[in-house]
């Protein structure tokens, strides 16, 4: 398939790889927020979840446009039942990366009511994804 393919899977991969990391970190700032009686520390807390939220946000983007450029245009997956599969788990991490935002707003707003143990459950929401979606594209079943 050439140069541009494998360019173009490997940024795929390593935008995916990043996005993940602060969907991964994101929920651990959220438990420590949730728990933080300190003020001061809370406002800390509070621009450390907003500066990886907007970085999270400027790589799942690119990270899902390269994901269709390598279904529309290099036709990978194309008509294959575990692409249609893989679209719907990658559905469900971007509603999660916007339950993120969501969270970071009631945060920001001083309105959050869940816990740090709940926040901790929540965390384990990515990985799940991520196995699924991992073994969606290797396996291919």
């Amino acid at each position: 398939m050439g140069n541009a393919y494998l360019w173009t899977k490997t940024l795929h991969i390593v935008l995916i790889a990043s996005w993940f990391a602060g969907l991964f970190y994101l929920p651990r700032i959220f438990v420590n927020l949730a728990d933080e009686k300190n003020p001061e520390v809370y406002v800390r807390l509070l621009g450390m979840a907003d500066r990886l939220f907007r970085f999270m946000t400027i790589l799942a983007v690119p990270a899902v446009l390269l994901g269709l450029t390598l279904w529309l245009h290099f036709k990978i997956g194309a008509g294959d039942v575990w692409m249609y599969a893989k679209f719907f788990f990658v559905i469900l991490v971007i509603g999660y990366h916007h339950a993120c935002w969501s969270l970071l707003k009631k945060f920001r707003n001083g309105v959050n009511t869940r816990s740090g143990v709940w926040y901790r459950w929540f965390n384990e929401v990515p990985v799940i994804l991520l196995l699924i979606v991992t073994a969606l594209v290797v396996i291919k079943p």
